[in-house]
């Protein structure tokens, strides 16, 4: 019955909204000039494409007609993608905190013709309920404000504004110490859930890069605690119904503390963030359970996520037929139609699927108890009742690959793509399957290729165009990720695009002033402030990734300019993470890097031959996340051969390896038993 503006809209998300009553305009200048012209407030609507409550509101609401007339009436209505504009959602979600308290998406807000927000609110259901304002009443109290009481929102959005500004000024200066580490160890002690893991109580969001630092912190001191917090939270984790028991992969979070209900969409940046996280556990402890969910993590990725062109998409939705999570849940009598009843009533034990169910009459897959008990209670061999198990599992992910699938949101973000490309990186590395360093490349040269049309990188890539400019995250996750395929595949082609990035990331996003970076360039008329992103958010802080880049950048060339970019970065930040650590793990581990006595490993041979190989995988083998493994390859003519590489050559015809930490160089071995001898010192 209606078709509005964003039917030519690329995002998925606004295409959802394309026939709605509401006449949505996307962000721009034919919305902006109108509010200008006719001066009147602009509802600025944000929310994207897996977002459950943005979906119910959309229901209730937006496909209201006496709702949308209304909206038509009083406002100029925009829709918004968080996915394409975080810029956007950045400065008017930090608005709607300083107004309420509180965010989340949808987030609606209410802006004067010149952008400034007065009035905002998340989720309004469509009369009044629950001691709450519908949105009806909501639009016409705005709207009867903005009539009678103008100048006192005006000078209420001019107040705003000015706090906005003062909020991306960070605190002083302060040192560089593993101080600021202890004391957030000691915080998220304080916090942490002994029985289920994670930290506070519902709802429950993984942080992987806490539980990296909580890693780190124990190699560093040997403190048994940190390494319990971080591994009792993945194993929680793992075996509850936030991770797809089914086909791998976690959920965006879980609704109570016991990691067993999530909300069922699936983000591409969680599960990319993931997986390093459980490599690393694996790497601690060589428990095969933590690389079992990296690759079916992984496996989910290539399976579910990988687009035709070689990058990922963003997430799946929550929702399916209308229901959140029906997709993913089962009731007894499916498992025996489709296993049979002797086999079912062993899933239906494993993963525990009852008659009563656990959501909504239906169950969430989860391991209620280790496999390990069931086997003892069964009679059974551990191993053979994980075949079976397996076997199974196979069977009902076919199975439920008959259902309607929950939507994609199929534009790929460079950004979310460098954190997959890393963890792809990394699993390479760690686990010496071949599949997952050609995904990293195949996403690295979409990425490096596709979208950068003139040079320049751009955020997004839908339907064969890539599109928006670029923000910090996208140069600071791309870098980062390509600094860690260079580590899987010894290709110096991926440092010197990596060069590439961080020079541009430098000149467009640095702050001159105080140090850091900026999450947008300056040349931005449409932000009424220009955002700095200090803290962690669901991904980690560019700055925090752009330090840690750059370190590493300036470590394996002997770019001295990169290093102290990194330093100063963190200079500038550390104070703000001395007064919330919790909010600032990725930076904390980006110090911890930093601190950390360098470790080189330089390693000259054919990278073909078995005895480099091995050489490699010796320098690989411990979890030493800041230790640089570097090749020469006298067979690649006209590799770039960087100054850490200088005077070192073959040892007697054949591979060599040289350490090189603080104090200088070793003398070269030729075997994997003498280096891992070497490290081990």
């Amino acid at each position: 019955m209606h078709t509005n503006r964003l039917i030519d809209a690329r995002s998925p998300y606004l295409l959802q909204h394309a026939h709605n009553p509401v006449a949505w305009y996307e962000w721009g200048d034919e919305a902006l000039g109108r509010a200008r012209d006719e001066d009147r407030p602009i509802l600025l609507s944000i929310g994207y494409s897996a977002c459950h409550w943005c979906h119910v509101m959309e229901r209730e609401c937006f496909e209201d007609e006496a709702i949308a007339a209304l909206m038509n009436e009083r406002f100029v209505c925009i829709k918004v993608d968080r996915e394409e504009r975080p810029d956007l959602d950045e400065v008017y979600m930090t608005a709607a905190q300083l107004l309420t308290g509180s965010g989340g998406w949808p987030l609606n807000v209410f802006l004067t013709p010149d952008l400034k927000p007065f009035y905002a609110g998340t989720y309004f259901p469509p009369d009044d309920r629950w001691g709450r304002p519908g949105f009806p009443s909501v639009l016409q109290g705005v709207a009867e404000a903005y009539r009678t009481r103008r100048e006192q929102l005006e000078e209420a959005a001019e107040s705003l504004t000015a706090a906005l500004s003062r909020g991306e000024t960070p605190v002083p200066q302060a040192e560089l110490s593993y101080r600021s580490i202890e004391v957030a160890v000691a915080d998220w002690r304080r916090v942490y859930d002994q029985r289920w893991g994670g930290w506070g109580g519902a709802p429950k969001f993984p942080s992987a890069s806490t539980i990296q630092l909580l890693l780190r912190h124990h190699r560093r001191t040997g403190e048994a605690s940190a390494l319990a917090m971080a591994t009792t939270t993945l194993d929680r984790m793992a075996s509850g119904g936030m991770y797809d028991q089914l086909g791998g992969g976690f959920h965006r979070y879980s609704v109570d503390e016991q990691w067993l209900v999530p909300h069922f969409e699936k983000m591409l940046y969680d599960n990319a963030l993931l997986v390093p996280a459980y490599l690393d556990a694996y790497q601690v402890t060589r428990d095969g359970e933590y690389a079992r969910v990296a690759r079916e993590t992984l496996d989910y990725l290539l399976r579910d996520m990988a687009d035709a062109s070689g990058g990922f998409h963003s997430a799946t939705d929550a929702d399916s037929e209308g229901e959140e999570g029906r997709y993913f849940v089962w009731r007894p009598g499916e498992l025996a139609r489709v296993l049979g009843p002797a086999e079912a009533e062993l899933f239906a034990a494993a993963y525990g699927v009852t008659e009563r169910g656990n959501f909504e009459g239906r169950s969430i897959l989860h391991l209620p108890r280790p496999l390990g008990q069931l086997a003892a209670e069964r009679g059974l061999d551990p191993e053979e009742l994980r075949g079976r198990l397996d076997r199974m599992r196979e069977t009902l992910l076919q199975e439920r690959g008959g259902r309607v699938p929950p939507g994609k949101d199929d534009k790929v973000l460079a950004d979310w793509n460098g954190l997959a490309i890393s963890a792809f990186a990394r699993a390479y590395q760690v686990l010496g399957e071949g599949r997952y360093r050609e995904a990293s490349e195949r996403a690295a040269r979409f990425v490096v290729e596709a979208m950068r049309p003139d040079g320049l990188l751009r955020h997004a890539y839908r339907g064969g165009h890539a599109y928006l400019d670029a923000y910090l995250d996208d140069y600071a996750f791309v870098l980062q990720g390509l600094l860690d395929l260079y580590g899987a595949t010894f290709d110096p082609a991926w440092v010197e695009r990596g060069r590439e990035l961080a020079e541009a990331m430098l000149v467009r996003f640095w702050d001159a002033e105080a140090g850091g970076f900026f999450f947008t360039t300056a040349d931005r008329p449409d932000l009424i402030s220009r955002p700095k992103r200090l803290a962690d958010s669901a991904t980690p802080s560019g700055n925090a990734v752009a330090a840690r880049a750059l370190h590493l950048l300036g470590r394996l060339v002997d770019e001295a300019g990169y290093l102290r970019r990194s330093q100063e970065t963190l200079q500038a930040l550390i104070g703000q993470a001395a007064r919330m650590p919790r909010a600032f793990p990725s930076l904390l581990c980006a110090m911890d890097a930093a601190l950390a006595p360098p470790q080189d490993v330089i390693i000259v041979g054919d990278l073909a031959a078995e005895a480099t190989q091995a050489l490699i995988a010796a320098a690989r083998a411990a979890f030493a996340p800041d230790r640089l493994v570097a090749l020469s390859d006298p067979a690649r003519a006209g590799g770039r051969a960087w100054p850490l590489m200088e005077g070192k050559g073959l040892l007697g015809g054949k591979p060599a390896a040289y350490l090189c930490d603080a104090s200088g160089c070793r003398r070269p071995v030729a075997t994997a038993d003498e280096l891992a001898e070497l490290l081990a010192d």
